[in-house]
């Protein structure tokens, strides 16, 4: 065994054989993935295919074209997806939050991490071992250099989504105060409650399209005749977002009690316009405080310059005149 990993560790260093045995995996983890997407067609799916692709009215090519996006993860579904129930859910809403209504969301999801991760890891093996050299390098340089890409590429979907559900709900926050003044204003002139929250989301298209894009859920689920309380609740819980959910509160317990929409929902956008005043005077309140220390850095420095240069200036020039007497 010795002589067998003696040119190994000549040629790759003391981590030769680690080095190599990742290589390997990965090897091994290319080939499964290719088997798997070479494996046969199921016949019952292919039946259930053909059937829907008879029925739709779709054109020929844009059946196919879907089916096969949706067949090729569905291939990896086992791996792309967690077992837990809980687990699935609660990543399906973080993705849902985040604006991807997509059912293959979650799969699309798993399968950027695992690509990423697997491109930063080569990236990392092929950087320390082929650019950099492992001899002037310790165990543990070694280990961060292969591993840490491998690792950051595995966590750079997660950082995007998380980033994209607080800007989601940022969005949806600002744009909340203006939609309930235009679903008042659509209420009161007679239309029906999804009427109004239709062209509320028509309208919001332009300016805030992440809270149109949830009116426009809404009025798709009523049209499909989903039950009323179901479809804003989901909402609630879509958005991610306490104003969102308290106005979801305020409608069903209104449908609930038989009292009226128009006045629940003036009642409401009076309360979102004084909210959305009492957070611009916030941010204001906050700015002074924020300015405090970008003020001292670029004002305290120049103004000590100005101030004590001449006399350093002064003291050094004495210095130099006593020195030479």
């Amino acid at each position: 065994m010795d002589a067998l990993l003696q040119p190994i560790t000549d040629i790759l260093g003391p981590l030769g054989p680690i080095i190599l045995a990742g290589v390997l995996g990965v090897m091994m983890v290319v080939i499964v993935v290719i088997m798997i997407m070479r494996q046969p067609e199921d016949p019952l799916t292919k039946l259930k295919r053909s059937t829907h692709g008879n029925v739709s009215g779709a054109p020929q090519k844009e059946r196919l074209r879907q089916g096969a996006r949706n067949e090729q993860l569905e291939r990896f579904s086992k791996f792309l997806e967690p077992e837990d129930v809980a687990e699935l859910s609660k990543r399906q809403l973080m993705l849902r939050q985040a604006g991807y209504q997509s059912r293959d969301a979650v799969r699309m999801f798993h399968a950027a991490q695992f690509i990423l991760g697997v491109l930063g890891l080569i990236a990392g093996v092929i950087y320390t071992n082929f650019v950099v050299g492992t001899d002037n390098m310790d165990t543990q340089k070694i280990i961060m250099w292969t591993l840490g890409p491998g690792g950051a590429g595995y966590y750079i979907p997660q950082y995007w989504i998380t980033k994209r559900v607080e800007k989601r709900k940022e969005e949806i926050t600002q744009g909340f105060p203006d939609a309930l003044d235009m679903l008042l204003v659509c209420v009161e002139a007679g239309q029906s409650l999804d009427q109004a929250i239709t062209r509320v989301a028509n309208e919001l298209t332009a300016s805030f399209p992440a809270l149109a894009d949830e009116f426009m859920v809404v009025s798709y689920e009523m049209k499909a005749g989903k039950d009323k309380t179901t479809v804003l609740n989901d909402m609630g819980e879509r958005c991610g977002v306490q104003d969102v959910a308290s106005f979801v509160t305020v409608l069903v317990q209104s449908a609930s009690f038989g009292t009226s929409i128009a006045e629940a929902l003036r009642v409401y956008a009076g309360e979102m316009r004084d909210k959305r005043v009492m957070r611009a005077e916030e941010a204001a309140n906050k700015l002074p405080t924020k300015m405090t220390l970008a003020t001292m850095m670029l004002t305290v420095p120049p103004l000590l310059i100005i101030l004590v240069g001449p006399s350093v200036h002064g003291i050094t020039q004495l210095g130099n005149m006593s020195g030479g007497n």
